[in-house]
C-alpha cells in the first residue's frame, strides 16, 4: 500500500488520557493518518476537539451513528479504514457493531465489551462482516515481553510450573484515607464500567498478560475481591489463585490500594529449567534465572535478541522505549491486517501478532468467573468455555 492508513476515531475527545494515548501511538511511525472522529456524545465538544486536531469540520460528527453512516457513503479512496473505539465499557458492544456492519475495521480499548454475553455476540459479528477487529491489551507491544513469549514457546524455561502476575497501583489510596475524593470515576459505576472495577481494568491485563506470554489456558480459580474505599460498590483490590489447563498454578493480584505503587505491572514464569521476570515500569530488561547458574539479564535493543523482539525495537540499546512504544506496536500490528483486509488478502495463513475477540471474551470470561468465585462459597470455580 503506498499510502497511509486513515482512521477515525469514537471518543477520546479534549481532556481524555486513553484517547491521546491511542493517537500518539497511532501517529508514531507516520504510516497511519487520523481524518474523522466523533470524539464525544455532546456535538459541541466533538466539534472542539476536531479543531484540535485540524480535521476538516465535514469529517467531525456529533455521534458514532452518524460518523458510520457518512464514512460508508464517502467514495472508497476519502473514507477511513478503521475506526478507533475509545468510549465507556458499556458503548463498546454497540460502537463496533455499528462500525463492522457498515464495513469497517475495528480497533478497540480493552475490556472488549460490557459483559461475557455481549463479546459473544460481537464475535459473531467479526466473523461474519469478515473484517479485522483488535483489542489493545497494549502490555504485549512490549519487545522484551515478546521476547518472553518466545522462550517459553521454544522450551527454553522447560515445563512451566508456575505463573505469578501482579498489578498494583496505588492511586486510590487518598479516597480510602479521607484526603481526596476527587478519583472517583466512571470504572467505579456498574452500569457504565460493568461488574468489576479493579479486575475489570487492571485485573485484566494481567491474565491476557500471562495469557500471551505462557499460552496456558486457565481451568478454574479461586477469587477474593475487595472494597475498601467507602461508598463503593465495585471491587479496587483482588486476590487470586488459579489453575492452569495442563497442571500449572498461578498467583495474580491487581490492586489501586497498594499505597506507593504506580503502575507496577510484573510476571515471573518459573519452569522446570528456568525462569524468568519481567517489570513494566523497567520495560526494557528480561530477567532470565536458574538455580544452577548466575541469572543473565537481556536487554532490548542487543544484537543478541532477535525475533518479534527486534522487529518491534525503533532504537538502539541504552535508549530506553517504553509505553507508547509498545501501544504502537498493537497498532502497527493491527495495521498490518488491515492494509491486508483493504488489498483483499487478509487473513495470512502465518497470522497476526495482536490481540483480537478471543481475547477479549477470555476476559470478560475471567472478570465473570472472578466475581462469581468471590461471591461464592464453593473454594473453586471452574472457567468457562471460550
Amino acid at each position: 500500500m503506498k499510502r497511509k492508513l486513515r482512521f477515525g476515531m469514537v471518543g477520546g475527545g479534549r481532556g481524555a488520557f486513553i484517547g491521546s494515548v491511542h493517537r500518539n501511538a497511532a501517529n508514531l511511525d507516520g504510516q497511519i493518518e487520523l481524518v474523522a472522529g466523533a470524539f464525544s456524545s455532546d456535538a459541541k465538544k466533538s466539534k472542539q476537539s476536531g479543531k484540535d486536531f485540524h480535521l476538516d469540520p465535514s469529517r467531525v460528527y456529533g455521534s458514532y451513528q452518524e460518523m458510520a453512516a457518512s464514512e460508508a457513503a464517502l467514495p472508497a479512496d476519502q473514507r477511513i479504514d478503521f475506526v478507533s473505539i475509545v468510549v465507556q465499557n458499556y458503548l463498546h458492544f454497540d460502537v463496533a457493531k455499528t462500525f463492522l456492519q457498515a464495513g469497517f475495521n475495528v480497533i478497540c480499548d480493552k475490556p472488549v465489551t460490557y459483559d461475557l454475553e455481549e463479546a459473544r455476540e460481537l464475535r459473531k459479528i467479526i466473523k461474519k462482516s469478515k473484517k479485522v477487529f483488535a483489542l489493545t491489551h497494549n502490555y504485549t507491544g512490549y519487545p522484551m515481553v515478546k521476547l518472553a513469549k518466545e522462550m517459553v514457546a521454544k522450551g527454553d524455561l522447560g515445563k512451566v510450573i508456575k505463573v505469578v502476575c501482579e498489578y498494583p497501583q496505588g492511586y486510590a489510596i487518598t479516597a480510602l484515607t479521607g484526603e481526596d475524593k476527587s478519583i472517583a470515576n466512571w470504572r467505579a459505576n456498574p452500569k457504565v464500567a460493568g461488574i468489576s472495577n479493579c479486575m475489570g481494568d487492571i485485573g485484566t491485563h494481567a491474565e491476557n498478560l500471562v495469557h500471551y506470554v505462557t499460552g496456558l489456558e486457565i481451568d478454574s480459580l479461586c477469587a477474593d475481591l475487595s472494597v475498601n474505599i467507602p461508598g463503593r460498590i465495585l471491587d479496587d483490590d483482588g486476590n487470586l489463585l488459579v489453575k492452569f489447563k495442563g497442571g500449572a498454578r498461578g498467583i495474580i493480584y491487581a490492586s489501586q490500594v497498594s499505597n506507593g505503587d504506580e503502575n507496577n505491572l510484573n510476571i515471573r514464569v518459573y519452569g522446570t529449567k528456568k525462569s524468568l521476570e519481567w517489570h513494566q515500569e523497567h520495560p526494557n530488561e528480561l530477567i532470565v534465572k536458574d538455580a544452577r547458574a548466575p541469572r543473565q539479564i537481556y536487554r532490548r535493543g542487543n544484537s543478541y535478541v532477535g525475533g518479534a523482539a527486534a522487529a518491534n525495537t525503533r532504537i538502539p540499546f541504552g535508549h530506553p522505549e517504553g509505553f507508547i512504544e509498545a501501544f504502537a506496536n498493537v497498532y502497527n500490528a493491527a495495521a498490518e491486517a488491515i492494509r491486508d483486509e483493504v488489498a483483499g488478502k487478509f487473513p495470512r495463513k502465518k497470522g497476526y501478532d495482536f490481540p483480537d475477540i478471543r481475547d477479549g471474551i477470555i476476559g470478560m470470561a475471567f472478570i465473570e468467573t472472578v466475581v462469581k468465585s468471590s461471591k461464592s462459597k464453593v473454594k473453586w470455580v471452574k472457567f468457562p468455555r471460550i
